[in-house]
């Protein structure tokens, strides 16, 4: 079923290297509650969501595409959801319309992937704005976790923010966990992150910071049931709340993230054709467009391609065998929700996570072109305004405004494809009027 032989691998292999995969990544079920959570949704809730959008992904990944990628909630987009989305509307979106446009999103993903759109779309976008978009949502979450920590705190008018209580206890465990993960990370210790999370909360309960829950596992459970299912009511608060920039950028963040993930993976696992192409790229882009609507129903932000896959990879798995392991771990993981639920209410655990996290994905600028301003400019201008604005749908708007400005000032308007001038045109309206 998994071809192993054709890809010169060994079962054994293939799980040692679901289960290094499922180390990496499975801070996740811890960092996604506690982000969500301050949306309003109960953290059972996304707990539980987390677990099933994450092996329903995988599961599509291991058993249909046959490749060894994992799928999860991603980083930034579920800090979009609680941030820029229900945060940033001061009380006039609920983490329920929120979600009806996570699965309009997640609709209109599956629809793209069965089409030869999706590709289409992704060449369409200059390779310097993909990169600044990880690159922003990169200082976005960094940002985040140096706030909910406490290190740094909103300053008067002038300054807008400052330097916190660095002797205050979260502070101080705070930049305990990064160091001592990032430590383990440049030691190249397999589960770096998890490890770090696991020793800092160790810490945090011998301080008093961290509350344990008289039981540590329980039966998976969702308070709130199944959210949202049908399409016609979640169009309609779309249209209701004017949310077609937050749809618009679900996609495009989940699309850039997820393409450029699986390709990765599959180039550092010797999947890729000769040609470069990714072989049975329909099926494994249906991945996270299935997840992300599946998670969405559950209560759960975009799912994505999880770059942590490159560690399972790295461990020999080349199948989707390593896919269907973690696929197995996170069912296992789901009775562990009192536990969860206990350590991602103390900042100074996660807040760690948020910080090496960006740091990993603002590596993406050292493939940005900086011989040009027209390059230059847009680039920056989507790095900066996402941090600032505690919004990644405007950080994106500038950018892919300011592109086809600058291009038709050069000269080169013609090398802009049509889909960005229209692309520049919608998030005018969006900024202006919306």
């Amino acid at each position: 079923m998994f071809q192993l032989e054709k890809h010169n691998t060994t079962v054994k292999r293939e799980v040692l290297a679901g289960i290094t995969t499922f180390l990496t990544m499975v801070y996740i079920i811890i960092l996604n509650p506690a982000i969500l959570a301050q949306a309003g949704v109960p953290s059972d809730q996304v707990f539980i969501a987390t677990i099933i959008s994450t092996v329903v992904g995988t599961l599509w990944m291991g058993l249909v595409a046959n490749y060894p990628i994992a799928i999860a909630p991603g980083m930034g987009l579920n800090a979009f959801f609680t941030f820029s989305v229900v945060l940033a509307s001061k009380g006039e979106i609920s983490y329920m319309t929120a979600f009806a446009s996570v699965f309009v999103a997640g609709i209109i993903f599956v629809i793209l992937s069965l089409t030869p759109f999706r590709e289409k779309l992704i060449s369409a976008i200059p390779n310097n704005l993909k990169y600044s978009i990880t690159a922003g949502i990169g200082l976005f979450i960094a940002f985040l976790g140096l706030r909910s920590s406490g290190i740094i705190v909103a300053s008067d008018d002038a300054n807008l923010i400052t330097l916190g209580d660095l002797t205050s206890a979260s502070a101080l465990l705070t930049f305990f966990g990064l160091i001592f993960t990032v430590v383990l990370m440049v030691r190249r210790v397999p589960g770096a992150i998890f490890i770090g999370m696991l020793v800092t909360g160790i810490i945090a309960y011998f301080t008093g910071m961290l509350d344990m829950p008289k039981h540590l596992v329980a039966a998976p459970h969702l308070p709130e049931g199944i959210l949202m299912w049908n399409p016609i009511d979640a169009f309609a608060e779309i249209i209701e709340y004017s949310l077609y920039g937050v749809v618009f950028s679900f996609i495009l963040v989940t699309l850039f993230d997820t393409t450029g993930t699986m390709v990765g993976v599959a180039k550092q696992a010797g999947l890729l054709k000769e040609d470069g192409k990714l072989p049975r790229a329909r099926k494994a882009l249906l991945g996270d467009s299935i997840a992300t609507t599946v998670g969405a129903m559950f209560g759960t932000s975009p799912n994505a391609a999880f770059v942590e896959s490159s560690a399972g990879v790295a461990a020999g798995g080349r199948t989707g065998l390593t896919a269907v392991t973690v696929a197995v771990l996170f069912i296992v993981a789901s009775l562990f929700g009192p536990l969860v639920g206990a350590v991602s209410g103390v900042a100074a655990i996660t807040s760690p996570v948020l910080v090496i996290v960006g740091a990993l994905m603002i590596s993406s600028i050292k493939d940005v072109d900086w011989s040009s301003m027209d390059e230059t400019l847009p680039v920056f201008l989507v790095m900066l305004i996402m941090p600032l604005t505690s919004s990644i749908s405007t950080g994106i708007a500038f950018g892919f405004i300011a592109y086809p400005i600058l291009k038709i000032a050069k000269g080169e308007w013609k090398k802009v494809h049509p889909l960005l001038y229209l692309f520049a045109i919608l998030f005018i309206v969006q900024l202006v009027f919306l």
